[in-house]
């Protein structure tokens, strides 16, 4: 592996365990995070500390993050390749998070508009992890002198503060090269996965109804039932996407049918424009079958071996913190920390 101060290509990324994996995590991140393997050094990071900015079981969040563990290997991401691993078991990024604290300003988070969806009308009631969640965020990259972050719409701004807080720490101690300046990593459009429910809002594992989402450990039956009962309208598909415009849940199917086809849009409608729902929600269903089933199986499988799955995480935050360590002993002596 690279060394931990000297890397070009270093790609961090993560995710909360905080219940089931979706369709919607699976083509939005992790297939992407599966297709970058061998082209970057690569961290996947389960970040139960980001989790806990809101209140947890501890039970469920040992469940989940065991879960989601599982369905990234399942999925296809090698934690012998790359490191996968658990945040809560390297200390290394609530320390830098706490330095960061002491970098970042208050004008900066107060323009963080996730803050604001999440907290709501109780600002006030929030917690303080909630509202310095970004700096934990960008200690998370650091660490790791990570130089490149996939990034969808929703996280563009909290790596913009990354780079804002790399940028300030370097100046602060007139250490112009010391953290890189992140790089976003765009891959291309990226498959925005509705509802099946509601196609105006996004797939997600807190909807009340489980029918609004393709689980990752679905059974192959319960996958075909829910693209059977998605929500459609009465016309017929288009032949090209222009016609799906005003039509959210008809562009939502016919997205995942190309995301899951590995086509484009318009090429998915050149096969399968002029047809009814009726026709086309079975052809959607058997490529749903095909490509989620084997995944949820594997994931049933890992699941079996709890102990398994943590030896793996356990083994992925050593590694982790083989990189780590060395470059938080750099930010300790930059900022005068007397240390043994």
């Amino acid at each position: 592996m690279t060394s931990a101060t000297n890397v070009e290509r270093r790609i961090f990324s993560g995710i909360q365990p905080t219940g089931n994996l979706t369709l919607g995590n699976y083509l939005g991140a992790i297939r992407n995070w599966v297709n970058l393997q061998g082209e970057y050094e690569c961290i996947y990071c389960l970040v139960d500390l980001h989790a806990i900015t809101l209140f947890q079981d501890p039970a469920e969040l040992r469940r989940n993050t065991r879960e989601v563990a599982a369905g990234l290997m399942a999925c296809g991401i090698d934690p012998k390749a790359n490191i996968l691993f658990n945040q809560s078991q390297n200390q290394d990024h609530a320390e830098l998070a706490w330095h960061f604290n002491c970098v970042a300003r208050m004008g900066w988070l107060n323009r963080m508009t996730q803050f604001k969806e999440k907290a709501g009308k109780n600002r006030e009631n929030a917690s303080t992890g909630l509202f310095v969640y970004p700096n934990l965020m960008a200690a998370d990259i650091l660490v790791y002198k990570a130089t490149h972050v996939p990034v969808g719409d929703d996280q563009k701004q909290h790596l913009e503060l990354a780079r804002d807080i790399a940028q300030k720490f370097n100046n602060d101690w007139d250490k112009p090269d010391f953290f890189p300046i992140i790089e976003p990593l765009i891959l291309g459009a990226a498959t925005r996965v509705m509802s099946l429910r509601d196609g105006s809002k996004k797939m997600s594992k807190s909807d009340p109804s489980d029918m609004s989402r393709i689980n990752m450990t679905d059974s192959e039956d319960a996958i075909a039932q829910k693209i059977r009962k998605a929500k459609t309208d009465p016309d017929a598909l288009p032949s090209e996407a222009e016609g799906l415009e005003g039509r959210a849940e008809a562009q939502n199917l016919v997205n995942i049918y190309a995301a899951l086809r590995g086509v484009t849009v318009d090429a998915a409608l050149g096969e399968i424009g002029g047809k009814q729902f009726s026709e086309f929600k079975p052809m959607l269903a058997e490529v749903a079958v095909t490509s989620l089933g084997p995944i949820g199986a594997e994931m049933q499988r890992l699941l079996q071996d709890p102990a398994e799955i943590d030896r793996v995480l356990n083994e992925g935050s050593e590694r982790a913190r083989a990189l780590s360590q060395p470059i938080l002993r750099e930010v300790r002596e930059i900022i005068g920390f007397v240390q043994g």
